[in-house]
């Protein structure tokens, strides 16, 4: 599947099947290996003058949003993806590839009427994939609230030591809480623990003697136990403070570790379930933003062929995916095959050109052109 395609008008001088045989003959002369397409536009309505130049204003940038939606759409499927650990699946309208509607696009009357003003049928598309973005931005961070959750709890059970949750490591039996006696955990730097273990006894009165005990250790802390009497814990903890000890604040709470573990298996369902559900909106979502794109697309290239080459309508489109080396060769072809009086007119500004620029587009050329990048 290629990744950028150009959709083009050329005027009809004869015959649109004239004019496309031609086209046919010239691309398989001389660069064969570039797909082309007719781009079939029904006829749509034209309206006044003053109307399409001032929707002609509006068609690029609207292009660019519609763009940037549909690429924001296909980077989260392509991020969900990975962290599911699932093959990239082939992105569709309606189960065609993407790929196949575009070079077989049919317009679809149901949905957008062909009687209807341009500018309403631009509203509609414009409101519909405003819309599934603002969705995107509500789906995308309900997800990633509860995904930050668990990131948070999961960095408390694997951080270090001094910022990691403890319950998994100690045990009943290690604490000692009675009437008097409580015990206290010390997180203590790596290469500091045979100076805790010379100096611990020491940092306040009544501390029960050789009472400290490991219990784990990590690349960088300690955790140690040491008891003492209660009516002296908050002087010991400053004492060890000041000599680079952090005594963590703990309640063993059988009741508590059960909450914490609920609360986790919880996240990680409602996680598995977010994601699961916001691929599959994604999958169903970037089909209608890609499907109003290229209506959109339809449109735009009529009413600019309209504003470029005037009135009846009479002009082929077509959709074509030149190689990066192919592309100069393919604009020549393009340009030999429009009338010489429409080319000089449509040069760009640097070269004298009347109305380079139309729709917004950075390169003009002496036809309709503008570039689809669908990844």
């Amino acid at each position: 599947m290629a990744n950028r395609y150009w959709v083009v008008s050329l005027p009809v001088q004869k015959s649109a099947s004239t004019l496309w045989n031609s086209l046919q003959d010239q691309i398989s002369k001389h660069s064969f290996d570039t797909p082309l397409y007719r781009f079939n536009i029904p006829n749509l309505r034209v309206g006044t003058l003053d109307s399409l130049l001032a929707l002609s204003d509006d068609l690029f940038k609207l292009n660019t949003f519609i763009e940037g939606v549909s690429q924001k759409i296909r980077r989260q499927i392509e991020e969900l993806e990975r962290v599911s650990g699932l093959e990239s699946n082939a992105l569709t309208v309606d189960g065609v590839p993407i790929d196949s509607y575009l070079t077989r696009f049919v317009w679809d009357e149901a949905k957008y009427p062909t009687m209807s003003p341009l500018r309403e049928i631009v509203d509609g598309i414009h409101i519909l994939v405003a819309k599934i973005e603002d969705d995107l931005k509500v789906r995308v961070a309900e997800y990633n609230n509860v995904r930050g959750q668990l990131n948070a709890i999961n960095r408390k059970q694997s951080g270090s030591l001094a910022v990691r949750d403890l319950s998994n490591i100690v045990k009943p039996e290690d604490i000692i809480t009675s009437e008097h006696l409580v015990t206290l955990l010390a997180v203590i730097p790596k290469y500091s623990q045979k100076d805790w273990l010379s100096s611990y006894e020491t940092l306040t009165t009544y501390v029960v003697p050789r009472s400290s005990k490991k219990l784990y250790e990590d690349n960088e802390y300690a955790l140690y136990t040491v008891t003492l009497f209660g009516r002296v814990a908050d002087n010991f903890r400053t004492s060890a403070r000041e000599r680079g000890f952090q005594i963590r604040d703990f309640e063993y709470s059988p009741e508590a570790q059960e909450s914490r573990k609920q609360e986790l298996e919880k996240l990680v369902q409602d996680q598995d379930s977010l994601r699961s559900s916001l691929l599959q909106w994604c999958y169903t979502s970037y089909g209608e933003v890609f499907n109003s794109w290229m209506h959109f697309c339809a449109l735009r290239i009529f009413a600019e062929s309209i504003l470029r080459y005037g009135l009846p309508p009479s002009f082929l489109a077509c959709v074509l995916s030149p190689s990066t080396k192919g592309e100069k060769k393919v604009r020549s072809i393009l340009e030999e095959l429009c009338d010489s009086t429409n080319s000089t007119y449509w040069k760009t500004e640097d070269e004298g050109g009347a109305m380079a620029g139309l729709g917004g587009d950075a390169d003009t050329y002496p036809y309709v052109s503008f570039t689809i990048n669908i990844a």
